[in-house]
């Protein structure tokens, strides 16, 4: 059984392309997503009806959200009030230019996507057990991801996210659990422009990079009347979060 997790695609359409050609050859029995398909990249429709048309199932994730309901905001700036101008730029800026590109019918096929997806002995979601918005990064020691993930009593479970992908095997014995992070398909974050997809062949998860023409998404991104489009062009270029712009 060859199972392929696809996620935070962040309206790229030129990677998910790639990634869609790779996943031709890989040839997985299924393939699931993680959430996080529109939002941030110009192209948002487009990656939406690319994932519809292939009939993955999946997952909502924090930014899909955003688009029908800002209930977290206030939580989410009362315990990080320094992050107050990023969570109004993306509530407030990018959440409604998404939702007027991809119109009513797609933010509701967005809206119907569970929060938990099982899958035998996976479990896939998008941060962590009951939460859009907050999970272990990638540095995370042993007992925080134990502890953050052990309660879904999953042999392999898969979460998205922090847009850098890694496997960690857990535990010994029959208490083993593999926890892995799929990355990101249009903006990684750990210094690798390359798309990440999670591809897990036999029980055996694997990290896989597709290199795709990332200075054709800059072009077409920049092309485009998306907000701050020069600064997702960077964090496309780079492989890595850049900053918010001082001068917004």
């Amino acid at each position: 059984m060859r199972i392929a997790l696809v996620s935070d695609v962040h309206g790229n359409l030129t990677a998910l392309d790639a990634v869609l050609a790779d996943l031709r050859q890989q040839q997985p029995d299924v393939v699931y997503h993680g959430g996080d398909l529109a939002f941030g990249g110009c192209d948002p429709a487009e990656v939406i009806d690319r994932i519809a048309h292939a009939g993955w199932m999946g997952v909502a994730g924090n930014t899909d959200e955003m688009l029908w309901t800002s209930a977290a905001r206030a939580s989410l700036e009362e315990s990080a009030p320094k992050l107050r101008p990023l969570f109004q730029l993306l509530f407030e800026t990018f959440a409604p230019a998404t939702c007027e590109l991809i119109g009513q019918s797609r933010r509701e096929w967005l809206r119907r996507l569970p929060s938990e997806l099982r899958h035998e002995n996976l479990a896939l979601m998008h941060a962590s057990p009951g939460n859009l918005w907050r999970a272990p990064m990638d540095t995370a020691d042993a007992s925080e991801l134990e502890e953050t993930y052990k309660s879904l009593n999953a042999a392999i479970v898969v979460y998205c996210h922090i847009h850098r992908p890694f496997v960690r095997r857990l535990g010994t014995g029959l208490g083993t659990m593999t926890v892995c992070n799929c990355g990101s398909v249009g903006a990684p974050y750990d210094g690798d422009p390359r798309a990440s997809y999670l591809l897990i062949d036999d029980g055996q998860p694997a990290v896989r990079r597709v290199q795709y023409d990332v200075e054709e998404e800059v072009k077409r991104l920049l092309q485009s009347d998306y907000p701050y489009k020069e600064w997702l062009a960077e964090i496309r270029r780079s492989g890595s979060y850049m900053p918010l712009p001082e001068n917004r």
